[in-house]
């Protein structure tokens, strides 16, 4: 009997997939991951959680502890909390230093999930982890892919494309073949009373929901700056810290009053965080939020490396659809991704992450540069 150890974080997804591994015949063993400690952290501004009766992530732990308990395993309780500052979000500030948008959940898997973690299995004497991803493993002459999901709308291979075929080929992913409808069902048949009605976790990997703009000024001191129009050049309005923005943002602007544009809303297309100016565009379908092409670096595939010149498709925001792309690498290990048509918003920092025709998730790199022209 395989020795496996979960994930088990206090949620519905890692509770049923304990509970599949286990019909599977798996001797599984829970494992909760606290990386996270909201006070030793400085985590004050934009912490909605500080004045509650216990802490999301005591309850987390209660609730999977319940889980243990219901279906007869064995839990751990580990902290990486060092680990994921170091690796995690010490990059994620750094990144929106320099006016990138990060993914923290993608690296949270590369550097602590499928890092320390696996690690930990590795050298207890189980045999692979687990996780209650959507996601799905298939194995064929030696090699691992990763596959999306039975469920299209809540496959997470996006956020697991940093891993390597050695990590990969080391998890089971028990959901792969069922959807988010299923999973809940189960929960109830079980009577896990304490995650099957569990809203999902949202905000930060790991932190948690939070007022972002608020909560990265416990990390990068507000300064404010002006908003230009970036066709006219003109300044429009004031900015709290170019840092916190986002390209494609239209939502907390604080733009208004200017005739003729109310209607089509202004929307981020660049910054310079130098000069600490916030560039918008009026109106969703301006021709600076668009873009034809884009270099992509940090590259990492997860399978195999696919051929200079082939045709893919790529995401560049979670549950973002298929967009086709033609790949081409160029040096310094880096590729260029040609879009079949443009595509909006596409943000530094951001993941690019490429498919093949058969929806097998081939890995990706990140986002150096969005460019308006091939």
């Amino acid at each position: 009997m395989k020795k496996v150890l979960l994930g088990l974080s206090g949620g519905v997804d890692s509770a049923v997939a304990a509970y599949l591994l286990l019909k599977q015949g798996y001797e599984v063993t829970g494992c909760f991951m606290r990386n996270w400690d909201a006070l030793a952290n400085n985590d004050y501004l934009g912490n909605p959680t500080l004045g509650g009766s216990q802490c999301p992530q005591e309850k987390d732990w209660d609730d999977a502890c319940k889980v243990a308990e219901i279906l007869g395993i064995k839990i751990l309780r580990m902290d990486y909390i060092k680990e994921y500052w170091d690796n995690v979000f010490s990059y994620l500030i750094k990144e929106y230093e320099i006016g990138r948008t990060p993914n923290p959940d993608i690296f949270c898997n590369k550097y602590i999930k499928f890092g320390p973690f696996l690690d930990f299995a590795k050298n207890n004497g189980f045999d692979c982890i687990a996780m209650g991803h959507y996601a799905k493993r298939i194995d064929k002459d030696g090699i691992t892919y990763l596959a999306k999901s039975f469920d299209k709308n809540k496959d997470q291979t996006y956020f697991l494309s940093q891993i390597s075929q050695e990590q990969a080929s080391s998890c089971l992913f028990p959901l792969g073949d069922i959807d988010k409808s299923e999973v809940r069902k189960i929960a109830h048949d079980l009577n896990l009373v304490s995650v099957m009605d569990k809203k999902d976790s949202t905000g930060v990997c790991f932190i948690g929901e939070r007022n972002f703009r608020q909560f990265l000024q416990n990390y990068i001191p507000a300064k404010e700056g002006n908003i230009v129009d970036i066709d006219t050049n003109r300044v429009i309005g004031k900015h709290c810290g170019s840092m916190y923005y986002t390209i494609g943002q239209r939502k907390g602007l604080g733009i208004g009053g200017i005739p003729g544009e109310e209607a089509k809303g202004w929307f981020v297309a660049d910054k310079d965080v130098k000069k600490n100016i916030v560039y918008v565009a009026s109106g969703s379908e301006s021709k600076y939020l668009l873009s034809n092409s884009c270099i992509v670096d940090t590259l990492n595939f997860i399978s195999y490396k696919p051929k200079d010149g082939s045709h893919l498709f790529a995401k560049f925001r979670y549950r973002q659809e298929d967009n086709g792309v033609e790949l081409h690498y160029i040096e310094n290990n880096k590729i260029k991704l040609i879009f079949d048509k443009p595509i909006k918003a596409v943000t530094p920092g951001q993941a690019a992450v490429l498919y093949d025709e058969n929806g097998i998730c081939l890995g990706g790199g990140l986002i150096l540069e969005a460019n308006h022209g091939n």
